[in-house]
Protein backbone atom coordinates (compact mmCIF):
# COMPACT_ATOMS: atom_id res chain seq x y z
CA UNK A 1 0.00 0.00 0.00
CA UNK A 2 3.02 2.40 0.84
CA UNK A 3 4.20 1.46 -2.65
CA UNK A 4 1.27 2.56 -4.18
CA UNK A 5 0.49 5.97 -2.20
CA UNK A 6 4.38 6.69 -3.12
CA UNK A 7 3.30 6.29 -6.97
CA UNK A 8 0.13 7.87 -7.12
CA UNK A 9 1.90 10.82 -5.48
CA UNK A 10 4.61 11.05 -7.79
CA UNK A 11 2.15 10.70 -10.80
CA UNK A 12 -0.16 13.55 -9.64
CA UNK A 13 3.08 15.72 -8.42
CA UNK A 14 3.45 16.92 -11.93
CA UNK A 15 1.23 18.71 -14.82
CA UNK A 16 0.95 16.51 -17.52
CA UNK A 17 -0.99 13.29 -16.30
CA UNK A 18 -3.80 16.42 -15.47
CA UNK A 19 -3.39 17.87 -18.70
CA UNK A 20 -3.91 14.31 -20.49
CA UNK A 21 -6.49 13.17 -18.80
CA UNK A 22 -8.40 16.73 -18.97
CA UNK A 23 -7.63 16.86 -23.10
CA UNK A 24 -8.41 12.83 -23.23
CA UNK A 25 -12.09 13.38 -22.19
CA UNK A 26 -12.47 16.67 -23.94
CA UNK A 27 -11.26 15.29 -27.32
CA UNK A 28 -13.64 12.42 -26.89
CA UNK A 29 -16.70 13.75 -25.33
CA UNK A 30 -16.35 16.90 -27.43
CA UNK A 31 -16.23 14.97 -31.03
CA UNK A 32 -19.30 12.98 -29.72
CA UNK A 33 -21.17 16.09 -28.71
CA UNK A 34 -20.43 17.62 -32.30
CA UNK A 35 -21.62 14.57 -34.07
CA UNK A 36 -24.95 14.31 -31.82
CA UNK A 37 -25.72 17.98 -32.21
CA UNK A 38 -25.18 17.58 -35.96
CA UNK A 39 -27.50 14.30 -36.94
CA UNK A 40 -30.36 15.13 -38.42
CA UNK A 41 -33.49 14.53 -37.24
CA UNK A 42 -34.11 11.83 -40.17
CA UNK A 43 -30.40 9.75 -39.03
CA UNK A 44 -31.33 9.84 -35.38
CA UNK A 45 -31.95 5.67 -35.80
CA UNK A 46 -28.32 5.11 -36.18
CA UNK A 47 -27.40 7.39 -33.54
CA UNK A 48 -26.81 4.03 -31.19
CA UNK A 49 -24.45 3.25 -28.23
CA UNK A 50 -21.85 2.24 -30.29
CA UNK A 51 -21.52 4.86 -32.19
CA UNK A 52 -21.07 7.35 -29.27
CA UNK A 53 -17.89 5.37 -28.78
CA UNK A 54 -16.40 6.57 -32.21
CA UNK A 55 -14.17 8.82 -30.74
CA UNK A 56 -12.16 6.24 -27.99
CA UNK A 57 -9.08 6.11 -29.74
CA UNK A 58 -8.53 9.77 -29.48
CA UNK A 59 -8.57 9.57 -25.53
CA UNK A 60 -6.45 6.29 -25.98
CA UNK A 61 -3.98 7.79 -27.94
CA UNK A 62 -3.59 10.64 -25.03
CA UNK A 63 -3.66 8.35 -21.79
CA UNK A 64 -0.87 6.16 -23.45
CA UNK A 65 1.55 8.73 -23.43
CA UNK A 66 0.41 9.75 -20.00
CA UNK A 67 1.60 6.58 -19.01
CA UNK A 68 5.03 6.48 -21.11
CA UNK A 69 5.65 9.78 -19.76
CA UNK A 70 4.72 8.30 -15.90
CA UNK A 71 7.57 6.26 -16.63
CA UNK A 72 10.23 8.11 -19.00
CA UNK A 73 10.09 10.98 -16.70
CA UNK A 74 11.69 9.18 -14.12
CA UNK A 75 14.66 8.36 -16.49
CA UNK A 76 14.82 11.40 -17.49
CA UNK A 77 15.46 13.37 -14.30
CA UNK A 78 17.22 10.02 -12.62
CA UNK A 79 13.80 9.91 -10.06
CA UNK A 80 13.89 5.93 -10.99
CA UNK A 81 17.38 5.53 -9.04
CA UNK A 82 16.14 6.58 -5.70
CA UNK A 83 12.77 4.33 -6.49
CA UNK A 84 15.40 1.49 -6.96
CA UNK A 85 17.17 2.20 -4.47
CA UNK A 86 14.34 2.20 -1.94
CA UNK A 87 12.97 -0.96 -3.20
CA UNK A 88 16.22 -2.97 -4.35
CA UNK A 89 14.31 -5.94 -6.10
CA UNK A 90 12.40 -3.53 -8.13
CA UNK A 91 9.84 -5.50 -9.48
CA UNK A 92 7.21 -4.48 -6.66
CA UNK A 93 8.07 -0.78 -7.42
CA UNK A 94 7.38 -1.12 -11.19
CA UNK A 95 3.98 -3.14 -10.00
CA UNK A 96 2.56 -0.36 -7.89
CA UNK A 97 3.33 1.98 -10.88
CA UNK A 98 1.83 -0.28 -13.81
CA UNK A 99 -0.96 -0.70 -11.13
CA UNK A 100 -1.97 3.17 -10.11
CA UNK A 101 -1.09 4.13 -13.89
CA UNK A 102 -3.60 1.54 -15.55
CA UNK A 103 -6.06 1.91 -12.86
CA UNK A 104 -5.62 5.95 -13.91
CA UNK A 105 -6.37 5.16 -17.79
CA UNK A 106 -9.07 2.86 -16.67
CA UNK A 107 -11.48 5.32 -15.05
CA UNK A 108 -10.35 7.85 -17.39
CA UNK A 109 -11.65 5.81 -20.04
CA UNK A 110 -14.78 4.70 -18.32
CA UNK A 111 -15.20 8.88 -17.78
CA UNK A 112 -14.83 9.22 -21.37
CA UNK A 113 -17.14 6.75 -22.72
CA UNK A 114 -19.93 7.29 -20.26
CA UNK A 115 -19.59 10.71 -20.87
CA UNK A 116 -19.85 10.42 -24.60
CA UNK A 117 -22.78 7.95 -24.31
CA UNK A 118 -24.51 10.53 -21.60
CA UNK A 119 -23.80 13.63 -23.81
CA UNK A 120 -25.00 12.27 -26.90
CA UNK A 121 -28.35 11.24 -24.82
CA UNK A 122 -28.49 14.44 -23.50
CA UNK A 123 -28.29 16.09 -27.09
CA UNK A 124 -30.49 14.01 -28.96
CA UNK A 125 -32.97 12.14 -26.27
CA UNK A 126 -35.18 10.96 -28.96
CA UNK A 127 -32.43 8.92 -30.58
CA UNK A 128 -32.12 4.70 -29.56
CA UNK A 129 -29.25 5.49 -26.88
CA UNK A 130 -31.09 2.58 -24.65
CA UNK A 131 -28.35 0.48 -23.48
CA UNK A 132 -30.16 -3.25 -23.64
CA UNK A 133 -27.67 -5.90 -24.99
CA UNK A 134 -24.53 -7.41 -23.75
CA UNK A 135 -22.80 -5.96 -27.07
CA UNK A 136 -24.27 -2.39 -26.00
CA UNK A 137 -22.64 -2.71 -22.28
CA UNK A 138 -19.23 -3.65 -23.86
CA UNK A 139 -19.26 -0.96 -26.46
CA UNK A 140 -19.65 1.62 -23.80
CA UNK A 141 -18.46 0.13 -20.48
CA UNK A 142 -15.47 -1.74 -22.07
CA UNK A 143 -13.82 1.00 -22.92
CA UNK A 144 -12.28 1.29 -19.80
CA UNK A 145 -10.53 -1.50 -19.57
CA UNK A 146 -9.06 -1.22 -23.18
CA UNK A 147 -7.64 1.98 -21.44
CA UNK A 148 -6.16 0.12 -18.98
CA UNK A 149 -4.67 -2.31 -20.67
CA UNK A 150 -3.39 0.20 -23.33
CA UNK A 151 -1.56 1.74 -20.20
CA UNK A 152 0.00 -1.23 -19.07
CA UNK A 153 1.33 -1.65 -22.50
CA UNK A 154 2.74 2.07 -23.06
CA UNK A 155 4.85 1.61 -19.16
CA UNK A 156 5.86 -1.72 -20.58
CA UNK A 157 7.31 0.31 -23.70
CA UNK A 158 8.67 3.46 -21.81
CA UNK A 159 10.67 0.88 -19.50
CA UNK A 160 12.14 -0.96 -22.13
CA UNK A 161 12.76 2.36 -24.25
CA UNK A 162 13.38 4.41 -21.39
CA UNK A 163 13.28 8.03 -23.35
CA UNK A 164 9.54 9.85 -23.61
CA UNK A 165 10.24 10.84 -27.53
CA UNK A 166 11.32 7.54 -28.75
CA UNK A 167 8.07 5.56 -26.63
CA UNK A 168 5.77 7.80 -27.51
CA UNK A 169 6.99 7.77 -31.34
CA UNK A 170 7.00 3.82 -31.73
CA UNK A 171 3.57 3.82 -30.04
CA UNK A 172 1.83 6.28 -31.98
CA UNK A 173 3.67 4.36 -35.26
CA UNK A 174 2.65 1.44 -34.60
CA UNK A 175 -0.71 2.33 -33.35
CA UNK A 176 -1.59 4.86 -36.33
CA UNK A 177 -0.04 3.64 -38.85
CA UNK A 178 1.56 -0.07 -39.06
CA UNK A 179 -1.57 -1.76 -37.67
CA UNK A 180 -3.41 0.50 -40.65
CA UNK A 181 -0.76 -0.48 -42.91
CA UNK A 182 0.07 -4.01 -42.28
CA UNK A 183 -3.55 -5.73 -43.44
CA UNK A 184 -2.90 -4.29 -47.15
CA UNK A 185 -0.25 -6.63 -47.73
CA UNK A 186 -0.78 -8.86 -50.26
CA UNK A 187 -1.84 -12.14 -49.40
CA UNK A 188 -0.68 -12.14 -45.96
CA UNK A 189 -2.78 -9.03 -45.12
CA UNK A 190 -6.14 -10.39 -43.71
CA UNK A 191 -4.21 -12.84 -41.30
CA UNK A 192 -2.08 -10.42 -40.12
CA UNK A 193 -4.60 -8.18 -39.46
CA UNK A 194 -6.48 -10.51 -37.32
CA UNK A 195 -3.75 -10.90 -34.97
CA UNK A 196 -2.94 -7.30 -34.06
CA UNK A 197 -3.42 -6.64 -30.81
CA UNK A 198 -5.40 -3.25 -30.90
CA UNK A 199 -7.51 -4.66 -33.36
CA UNK A 200 -7.84 -7.47 -31.23
CA UNK A 201 -8.33 -5.57 -28.56
CA UNK A 202 -11.42 -3.24 -30.83
CA UNK A 203 -13.16 -6.56 -31.31
CA UNK A 204 -14.05 -6.50 -27.65
CA UNK A 205 -16.12 -4.17 -27.96
CA UNK A 206 -17.45 -4.26 -31.66
CA UNK A 207 -17.98 -7.44 -31.80
CA UNK A 208 -21.86 -8.07 -32.44
CA UNK A 209 -21.78 -4.25 -33.62
CA UNK A 210 -23.72 -4.19 -37.28
CA UNK A 211 -20.71 -3.20 -39.85
CA UNK A 212 -22.74 -0.63 -41.00
CA UNK A 213 -22.28 1.21 -38.17
CA UNK A 214 -20.76 4.69 -37.54
CA UNK A 215 -19.31 3.19 -34.54
CA UNK A 216 -15.29 2.01 -34.10
CA UNK A 217 -14.81 -0.13 -36.88
CA UNK A 218 -15.91 -4.00 -37.46
CA UNK A 219 -13.92 -6.37 -38.45
CA UNK A 220 -14.82 -9.74 -39.68
CA UNK A 221 -13.28 -12.97 -39.45
CA UNK A 222 -11.68 -12.33 -36.24
CA UNK A 223 -10.21 -15.92 -34.40
CA UNK A 224 -11.57 -14.51 -31.49
CA UNK A 225 -15.03 -13.41 -29.87
CA UNK A 226 -15.65 -10.30 -27.50
CA UNK A 227 -14.13 -11.69 -24.31
CA UNK A 228 -11.86 -14.26 -25.88
CA UNK A 229 -10.24 -10.87 -28.02
CA UNK A 230 -10.14 -9.41 -24.41
CA UNK A 231 -8.00 -12.30 -22.61
CA UNK A 232 -5.57 -12.04 -26.19
CA UNK A 233 -5.21 -8.15 -25.73
CA UNK A 234 -4.32 -8.54 -21.78
CA UNK A 235 -2.43 -11.42 -22.34
CA UNK A 236 -0.08 -9.19 -25.91
CA UNK A 237 0.18 -6.37 -22.97
CA UNK A 238 1.09 -7.88 -19.66
CA UNK A 239 3.79 -10.38 -21.74
CA UNK A 240 5.49 -7.13 -22.83
CA UNK A 241 5.13 -5.43 -19.50
CA UNK A 242 7.12 -9.07 -17.58
CA UNK A 243 9.76 -8.42 -20.26
CA UNK A 244 9.98 -4.59 -19.78
CA UNK A 245 10.08 -5.65 -15.95
CA UNK A 246 13.36 -8.11 -16.87
CA UNK A 247 15.10 -5.91 -18.55
CA UNK A 248 14.56 -2.89 -16.03
CA UNK A 249 16.35 -5.08 -13.71
CA UNK A 250 19.12 -6.27 -15.40
CA UNK A 251 19.97 -3.13 -16.35
CA UNK A 252 21.34 -0.06 -14.71
CA UNK A 253 18.84 2.70 -14.03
Amino acid sequence: MTLLTVERIKLFSTRSPWWCMILATALTVGLTSVFAATTKSRDLNDLTPSVTQFAYNFGLVVMMVMATLAVTTEYRFSTIRSTFLAVPRRTPALLAKVTVVGLVAGIVGEITAVGSWAVAKAIKPDAPLAIDTAQEYRNVFGVGLIYLLSAVLAVAVGLIVRQSAGAIVIELVYLLLLENLLPSIPTIGDNIQHWLPFTVGNNFIVAGQPETSDGPAVITGMPFGPWGSLVYFAAVCVGLFVVAGFLAKRRDA
